[in-house]
């Protein structure tokens, strides 16, 4: 994608590197005539890497809206809808500077840093991937991430173009030791996991508390579920983001979403965090 607002640090060859992929061009994307065999089906194997020192400034912005680059993928889990690309952008570089390869379990986020490994779980059906997050986008609507051809037949998805997803970043340093869990230790701690988790609708992202606090109050007498304000800061920025929720539901999340938008709110988005005691 072509990142604007980008740090001034950045080599040109950089910024062409950060040229790629699935939703800012307008040109229609195609399947290839070949199906991945079970081998380029193969989950990607996450592993430690360096930062790329492409596709990680700390903002930018793409079609008027601004995104920030999470500082960590530690604890990272959103639900929302993932879309696939693939011979338009085959052999192209990647906002990490890596060549696009729509045979290899990889995809394009947002916010997470680059590259990230996460586990894509299709709601729909059940299957899972591992990919490797080496791009930025999709900046289509609502859509959470952009699979590579390979992994998006493997969820099932490329029929139909997209799928609602779940994206659970895995921690590379920490998977070794979760190996050793013994068995019903580990089916405890899922269950505990599952049982902490909370779904809400984000509305949107906004510099300032009054900004953040005006959406609110105008939602709030749209709407009568909760709506809350979850400040958090990067790298001395505050940013704060409005919510709707705990939802009982995804679907329930998806009524409020379109109720949303015939007020304007047209990018909103569902995420699923981890709730502290």
């Amino acid at each position: 994608m072509i990142l604007r607002a980008l740090n001034l640090a950045l080599v040109s060859c950089g910024v062409l590197w950060l040229v790629a992929c699935t939703s800012v061009t307008e040109v229609q994307d195609s399947a290839p005539t070949t199906t991945p065999s079970a081998e380029q089906m193969r989950d990607a194997v996450p592993k430690v890497e360096p930062r790329s020192k492409y596709g990680n400034p700390a903002s930018y912005e793409v079609f008027g809206k601004r995104y920030y680059t999470l500082a960590s993928h530690k604890g990272y889990v959103e639900r929302g809808i993932a879309s696939w690309y693939g011979n338009k952008f085959h052999g192209r570089r990647t906002s990490s500077g890596e060549l696009y390869d729509m045979y290899k379990m990889t995809a394009a986020h947002k916010t997470l840093p680059l590259p990230s490994y996460a586990e894509v779980t299709n709601l729909d059906n059940g299957r899972k991937v591992i990919v490797k997050i080496n791009d930025r986008g999709p900046f289509h609507g609502d859509r959470l991430i952009d699979l590579s051809y390979s992994a998006a037949t493997k969820l099932g998805i490329t029929a139909k173009g997209t799928g609602r997803v779940e994206v659970r970043a895995i921690d590379v340093e920490q998977k070794a030791a979760k190996q050793t869990v013994k068995a019903p230790q580990q089916v405890a701690l899922q269950n505990n996991t599952l049982e902490n988790l909370a779904t809400f609708l984000q509305v949107g992202a906004f510099s300032t508390l009054a900004k953040a606090e005006q959406i609110k109050h105008r939602i709030q007498q749209e709407i009568s579920e909760r709506v809350q304000i979850k400040p958090f800061s990067h790298e001395g920025n505050s940013v704060y983001r409005v919510r709707v929720g705990p939802l009982a539901s995804v679907e329930a999340g998806q009524k409020i979403a379109e109720r949303l938008l015939s007020l304007g709110f047209n990018e909103t988005q569902m995420i699923t965090e981890q709730q502290t005691n």
